[in-house]
């Protein structure tokens, strides 16, 4: 059999393009809490703390309100809001992001039904292989050319799902797995997850009669098996992506509604969950067989008075054998993995308030914190406590999106090219974190 010869000097330039392609790919955020959504990010060379109390913007976009995060990729950050001044209309927009210039809109009519805090979409746009995944806060699905704004498909609430409309709508970001866009639409019929042909648009499979909930899907590695990690507004779920089937199933039923909005987090074999009235829920993920088992569940007797963590809307961290998150009225919180006890509490890192928010996202040996207040906080966590490097505002917070307390920050921002990504209801804006 022949081979061909292949010289040093080919597979030297082989390497370096694949590490430089791996590098640009890298710095992208091209997805809900990052290219894993894990909220990790991986940049070097950014600053250790910031040197003025204001963040300098490098550039201003206006947009109106949403409580989606942007995306970045590409060299292009996209973003949906929502325009109700005349006709109600949700867009998809996307900028280029030296400039902020924007170089494309798709818009659409969306009335919004029974839906509290109209604000507008909830869900980050997904940018995969050229394409951009955008889900509206009625259950509007549509696939674009990322490049230009082409419709390639798109699905239509009432015509294509019937959907069991949960109370602030529609809000998980749609998940890409090999050739699948994989969406939590609540619909009937056995739709509450539903996956689709990321090419075409058509059904490949559908899964669970659970209401929808506003938590995101993500993708684990159990017992060398890709695995859907779904939860939904009853259960916490482990599907196969290819076809649907349920791996294994445990209940989380809501005490008096569905408010479970933080994304699940897995860490070696933790998976940890929690919402706002009902508390949390560790699982231990079984390493010999598709199963899991309950290792806690703790809830307070109210929202104020809490057990464990109670959290609103922020993704809680987990590091070694301890979980960080945020409670029902901002306390930072800091609690033993194995069995939920607090170690310690903070609040200083976010003002006290009812549903009172943190980000969290880390690089290297550091979190940085966004806050309802539009603060970046850069700092150490460990179980010795909240330890502040370094915090500077970046944004204003709006009212259109939190009606209280002169408004708030409530959507995830993005970091990439070593820069964050952010926005209100009024503006999309970018900072420079690059280490000088």
């Amino acid at each position: 059999m022949y081979l061909p010869r292949i010289t040093c000097s080919a597979i030297a330039v082989a390497i370096v393009l694949h590490v430089c392609i791996s590098a640009l790919s890298a710095d992208d955020w091209p997805q809900w809490r990052g290219p894993n959504r894990d909220g990790v990010w991986n940049e070097t060379g950014v600053l250790e703390k910031f040197s003025e109390p204001q963040v300098k913007v490098r550039w201003r976009a206006p947009i109106s309100s949403g409580y989606s995060g942007p995306t970045v990729a590409g060299g292009r950050v996209y973003v949906t809001d929502r325009v109700a001044e005349q006709d109600q209309t949700e867009r998809g927009l996307c900028f280029d992001w030296k400039t902020g210039k924007q170089l494309w809109a798709h818009a659409y009519e969306s009335r919004y039904i029974k839906v509290g805090y109209t604000a507008g979409p909830r869900a980050s746009v997904t940018i995969d292989d050229g394409a951009a995944y955008a889900l509206g806060t009625m259950g509007h699905l549509r696939c674009l050319d990322a490049a230009n704004g082409r419709v390639i498909w798109k699905k239509e609430p009432g015509v294509d799902y019937q959907i069991r409309l949960p109370i602030w709508g529609i809000a998980a970001a749609p998940l890409v797995e090999r050739d699948l866009c994989i969406v939590q639409l609540g619909a009937e019929n056995n739709g509450c997850i539903v996956a689709l042909n990321k090419k075409t648009g058509q059904e490949r499979w559908r899964a669970l009669d659970d209401r929808a909930s506003y938590s995101a899907p993500i993708m684990i590695e159990q017992v060398g098996r890709r695995v859907l990690v779904c939860w939904t507004g009853d259960h916490v779920v482990g599907l196969d992506p290819t076809s649907g089937k349920v791996h294994w199933k445990h209940p989380f039923k809501p005490s008096r509604m569905v408010i479970n909005v933080p994304t699940p987090v897995a860490h070696n074999n933790w998976l940890f969950l929690t919402a706002f009235y009902d508390g949390s829920l560790m699982l231990r993920l079984a390493e010999g067989e598709l199963s899991v088992e309950k290792v806690w569940r703790r809830r307070g007797a109210s929202e104020l008075n809490t057990d464990a963590l109670h959290a609103m809307i922020a993704t809680p961290y987990l590091q070694g054998d301890y979980v960080y998150g945020v409670d029902s009225y901002g306390q930072l919180r800091c609690l033993d993995a194995h069995t939920g006890d607090r170690i310690w509490e903070d609040l200083t890192a976010t003002p006290k308030a009812r549903w009172s928010n943190i980000h969290m996202v880390r690089n290297g040996e550091r979190i940085w914190m966004f806050n309802e207040r539009g603060e970046l906080v850069i700092c150490r966590l460990s179980p010795d406590g909240f330890d502040e490097i370094s915090r500077a505002k970046l944004i204003e917070p709006t009212t259109v999106q939190l009606r209280k307390r002169d408004g708030g920050c409530w959507s995830h921002p993005a970091y990439a090219y070593k820069h964050v990504f952010a926005r209100n209801d009024e503006e999309l804006v970018c900072a420079c974190l690059e280490a000088k």
